[in-house]
């Protein structure tokens, strides 16, 4: 190889320059470079993608043609398209989330905290009252949990936890630069419950926010970054229907956060819920499972009624690859709680039985406090999530 000739090395080396947008991390890192060799002054170079129709392989393409083709005695790039397997797409997942935990900036949520996402592809499904119900069943259980409702434009967490101060802040102190949001705070047995909401902060519940997409993104993050929200085990965002500007704040923000989809019985649900499960899979963000709510109605003499259809949770877990985490039935005590203040989980009949029984599941089995674990909460950070791969 005659003096300033270029090598099979070199164009390695150059190609660690191109990034996945999506993924934030080198293709050849990423394990997206099958190969990469020179003959005749023409590099050759196959690219495995996450999916054959990647709508971002025209910029992948000009990014490797640019940077081939500076080096010395390279006057043409061949590209070669290949697609990643499921088990690859795994591993590349694995390692963009890992980056992603490296790289984020940090926020007031303890290390420790798990951090669940409660997502709806569609509004009417009683993602709210799940998310409250659950925080109330955690809290039951002697865990410190907070909501954060996320669900700017339809907030209405402090209605159902019957929380209805106004949200205060504490000076800066001397190893701060600015002042912190301090939550309003609903003791529930042993436990605690830690609400913040932009319904605490506008002047009655009917208050229109008319807020844009990059407000409500700069909201959440305020949520994150200015409150003060101590000790947690546990953090419950109630997320808007669909996948627009917040969902995508919460994954670039939040790494660590992991999803719970929420759907009822109806196939138009279903199918309307596929898309955040999708939303989750290109944000790296691990689906933990999936939540029927308002499934069979059950008069007091026993007989059941599929008012909203049957076993569309089933299939949704079953399509996304996830566990039905559990079915909550249509009973009139969920609203009731919800309007008073007093989430059903803390009573007593069918519905609260469900959601206590989630909870267990995810405290025991799903995602169970890092305490439990017996890992210090910096090790937790550099264990590999395993996504679904569907």
């Amino acid at each position: 190889m005659s003096e300033g000739s270029t090598d099979d090395d070199q164009v390695l080396a150059v190609l660690r320059e191109v990034m996945d947008p999506e993924l934030h991390d080198n293709i050849v890192d990423l394990g997206m470079v099958r190969s990469a060799y020179v003959q005749d002054r023409t590099a050759h170079v196959t690219i495995a993608l996450t999916t054959a129709g990647c709508p971002l392989r025209a910029t992948i393409k000009r990014d490797c043609e640019s940077r081939v083709l500076a080096l010395n005695e390279v006057e043409k790039v061949q590209l070669h398209w290949d697609e990643l397997t499921a088990e690859e797409r795994t591993r590349v997942m694995e390692r963009a989330r890992s980056h992603a935990r490296s790289s984020a900036a940090p926020t007031q949520i303890p290390a420790r905290t798990r951090v669940m996402a409660v997502a709806s592809g569609k509004g009417g499904v009683g993602k709210s009252s799940v998310t409250v119900n659950l925080a109330a069943a955690l809290a039951a259980q002697g865990f410190i949990v907070g909501v954060l409702d996320a669900d700017i434009w339809g907030f209405s967490v402090p209605r159902m936890l019957g929380v209805e101060s106004r949200l205060n802040a504490r000076p800066a102190n001397s190893n701060e630069d600015r002042a912190k949001i301090i939550p309003m705070e609903r003791p529930e047995g042993t436990g605690l419950i830690k609400v913040v909401s932009t319904g605490l902060m506008v002047d009655t519940e009917e208050t229109a926010l008319m807020w844009r997409g990059l407000m409500l993104a700069k909201a959440v993050e305020q949520f994150l970054h200015d409150v003060d929200w101590g000790e947690l085990d546990y953090l419950l965002i109630d997320m808007p229907p669909g996948t627009g500007d917040v969902q995508m704040a919460l994954a670039r923000l939040l790494p660590q956060a992991e999803m719970l989809v929420i759907t009822t019985p109806a196939l138009s649900a279903q199918k309307v819920a596929v898309r955040v499960a999708d939303m989750a899979t290109r944000s790296h963000m691990p689906v933990l499972g999936v939540i029927e709510n308002m499934s069979a109605f059950v008069t007091p003499d026993g007989k059941s009624w599929a008012v909203f259809g049957e076993g569309g949770g089933q299939r949704l877990a079953d399509e996304i690859g996830v566990p039905l985490l559990g079915s909550i039935p249509l009973e009139t005590a969920v609203s009731t709680g919800g309007d008073s203040g007093r989430p059903v989980a803390l009573d007593s009949g069918p519905a609260s039985e469900a959601f206590r029984e989630i909870a267990s599941l995810i405290v025991n089995e799903i995602s169970p406090p890092i305490d439990m674990e017996q890992c210090s909460a910096s090790s937790m950070a550099e264990v590999p999530v395993t996504l679904r791969n569907n």
